[in-house]
């Protein structure tokens, strides 16, 4: 475990999340700051297994990021400013957007990284619509310039096209592909060469690219100035304001949302490596410039205040807001964004001081539940290694082991308080398996197993009502890994099986029927007999006992045992072995005996006189009906209309979003999703989601089957 400085002071804290397409170069492009800062002594390979941020071996296996990488430096900026940066390496799979959630609730810039080979792809336009909705400054950042077929022009073109955003290019590539060798300076029109090492000098713009730096250097400069009244009315007096100046008015568009610089690097051979890591220190916002946002407690906020929305979970109760102002001295407020079970050390819970101070051997309480914990020890995160540290200051990301108290998203304060953390985006799940323990023993350790996976990845749901322990996620290489992590981390080895769809039946027309037991086996028997009329409910009624019995046939104290048997039976299943719903039950004659009725014979009599009535007018099977919303780009809503039709969905109604993409809602039974999202995304090119919701029952179709 390494050791680490004292805090700089939140203005010159940095934290940024790498989002992007998977594949576009995220975790490359930290393995190269990293080095570049000197934090690690070489830059590791993604192909080798060898990189800080991807150091878990499910992330290994595949060559992807399957969660979040939290990787910390210190960088000291031209003008000698040194700033204290966390790296938050998100994954592009569309599987582990929960890691995206959580990076872009703690991060104060996203870097939005984009291939110079493949451009714009549908994981970018994700990260894109993830940032809007969370209101996270960008900068783009072209990154593979050093591929065959790199084109950074081009894919400026597709950024500028695919996004409405005012964007502002830095830079320009002095050569490209394996020529490539510098970066030209727009604002301070230098070149910036760098020799095989990645070490970077300035140099005059080259001749092939001047005039092409000079035209785009006119136009950033306009458009920068624009923001500012004096420098605009500087500039149209023919003074142009200095390359700083420019600098801290770029930085404040930034920070408002009024424009995205554009860089561009190569990782692999350092090219722009340096110029980015300057640029996101001097232009991206400090944590003192973006105050957190927490929920305040009792009314609702009023329309277009702060917490409108605000919980970005659908059905959550909208509330008011309040802002945390990232001060070193005032109340100590933290947010914990992450949980990971380390094999060493235990819990340990990633958070970001909102405000205040945290110092190794401070008590904290769990603003939600009163919980109090003692900070046994502090470190920043550099992927697997802990680097120590005595105290974090306001802005700043960090970790500490074996915080009982601590939950993830909740949050933790000096003194217990009323205010709770804005919730993630809520992420319903969409492919789910059964699972089966392999030996008595996983059994026993599966529920607590899966509930510390939960706390580890809120985007995973488990249900253990019904007769299957299911677990739900975000497609299928999500819950893959989830199973690795289960039998790796937790020792539970489970099999896998589908998900049983949850059939239903019900009678199909009115009938009367009786239900008799009678017994005698010495001393007291066993004598009821009930009369029933049993007929069908409209659909979702449930169930429905009546009583018409005149005379005292039955007498009053047995009949909670006849609905009793009733349900049961009902419960148990019908002729095709379905539970029993939407049926109404009467009970309207019968017979009992002074000395053998008893609740037992009469709860068994209801029991049959069910089970007979069900056999005598037979049943229906009902299939579950979820109401299903997906979302496209436009020109894939007849694909995916006529896919939908083609698995017995109804559509109810389309819809246009604000971005071009389209809404479609449908009826679709339940049994034809279980892999509509891999599907969806083969069909939509991934760039297609969806979310269903149980909706109501109905008849399932002739021809059809149901396997139980």
């Amino acid at each position: 475990m390494g050791t680490s400085s004292s805090a700089p002071g939140p203005r010159t804290v940095r934290n940024v999340a790498l989002v992007g397409h998977s594949g576009s170069g995220k975790t490359t492009l930290a393995e190269a700051f990293l080095h570049r800062a000197g934090a690690i002594p070489r830059p590791g390979s993604v192909t080798e297994g060898t990189t800080v941020c991807d150091h878990e071996p499910e992330e290994i296996a595949r060559g992807i990021s399957v969660g979040l990488g939290v990787a910390h430096l210190d960088w000291t900026a031209p003008d000698g400013e040194s700033y204290r940066v966390t790296l938050l390496d998100t994954p592009g799979s569309p599987d582990f957007l929960g890691a995206v959630d959580a990076a872009l609730a703690v991060a104060d810039l996203a870097v939005v990284v984009v291939s110079a080979v493949d451009g714009v792809r549908s994981g970018t336009l994700e990260a894109w619509r993830l940032c809007d909705e969370a209101g996270i400054p960008r900068l783009v950042l072209v990154s593979q310039e050093d591929r065959a077929r790199a084109d950074f022009r081009t894919v400026l073109d597709d950024v500028r096209s695919s996004f409405t955003a005012s964007f502002v290019p830095l830079e320009l590539p002095l050569g490209e592909e394996q020529s490539l060798h510098g970066v030209a300076d727009v604002l301070g029109e230098r070149a910036r060469e760098y020799d095989g090492d990645g070490r970077g000098h300035d140099e005059a713009v080259p001749d092939d690219v001047r005039e092409e730096e000079h035209a785009l250097h006119d136009q950033v400069v306009e458009e920068i100035v624009t923001h500012d009244d004096d420098q605009l009315e500087a500039y149209l007096a023919g003074d142009e304001p200095g390359v700083a100046d420019l600098e801290r008015t770029l930085a404040q568009e930034v920070r408002d949302g009024e424009a995205v610089p554009v860089l561009l690097a190569s990782a692999l051979t350092g090219v722009g490596v340096d110029r980015a890591l300057d640029l996101v220190c001097e232009l991206g916002p400090s944590p003192v410039d973006r105050p957190a946002v927490v929920l305040l407690p009792g009314a609702a906020a009023h329309p277009g205040d702060d917490g409108a929305g605000a919980s970005g979970a659908v059905g959550q109760e909208t509330r008011a807001t309040t802002e945390v102002v990232a001060q070193p001295t005032g109340d100590t407020l933290v947010h914990v964004f992450r949980t990971v079970v380390d094999p060493f050390v235990g819990q340990v819970s990633v958070f970001k001081v909102l405000s205040g101070t945290v110092a190794s051997g401070d008590r904290l309480v769990d603003v939600a539940t009163g919980a109090e914990d003692r900070v046994h020890g502090l470190f920043r995160l550099r992927g697997r290694e802990h680097v120590a540290v005595e105290r974090v200051g306001a802005g700043e990301v960090a970790a500490a082991a074996k915080l009982g108290a601590a939950s993830t998203g909740g949050l933790l304060a000096s003194r217990r308080s009323p205010v709770s953390a804005r919730p993630l985006p809520h992420r319903p799940p969409v492919y789910a398996h059964a699972l089966r323990p392999v030996s008595q023993s996983d059994d026993d350790k599966l529920s607590a197993a899966l509930a510390r996976l939960v706390a580890e990845d809120p985007t995973l749901h488990v249900d253990l009502t019904g007769t299957q322990a299911v677990l739900g996620g975000l497609g299928d290489t999500h819950l893959a890994v989830a199973l690795e992590r289960l039998e790796r981390t937790f020792g539970v080895h489970v099999t896998t099986e589908p998900v049983q769809v949850a059939y239903r039946e019900t009678i199909a027309r009115p009938v009367e029927a009786e239900g008799r037991l009678k017994k005698q086996s010495g001393g007291h028997g066993q004598f009821a007999v009930v009369q029933l009329r049993v007929s069908p409910l409209p659909r979702g009624a449930g169930f429905e006992f009546a009583n018409a019995v005149v005379g005292g046939s039955v007498p009053r104290q047995y009949l909670p045992a006849v609905e009793r048997g009733v349900a049961e039976a009902m419960a148990a299943g019908g002729p095709h072995g379905y539970p029993v719903v939407d049926v109404r039950v009467e009970v309207y004659d019968g017979k009992a005996h002074s000395v053998d009725s008893s609740d037992m014979a009469f709860r068994t009599a209801g029991a049959v006189g069910l089970r007979e009535a069900l056999a005598a007018a037979g049943t229906v099977v009902l299939e579950p009906v979820s109401a299903v919303t997906v979302t496209v780009p436009s020109d894939a809503q007849g694909d995916v209309m006529g896919d939908l039709s083609a698995r017995r969905g109804h559509i109810t109604a389309t819809g246009s979003l604000d971005d071009g993409r389209v809404v479609v809602e449908a009826l679709v039974p339940e049994a034809e999703l279980t892999r509509y999202v891999l599907d969806l995304r083969s069909l939509t090119g991934g760039r297609g989601s969806f979310t269903a919701v149980p909706d109501r029952y109905e008849v399932l179709p002739g021809g059809v089957g149901a396997n139980r």
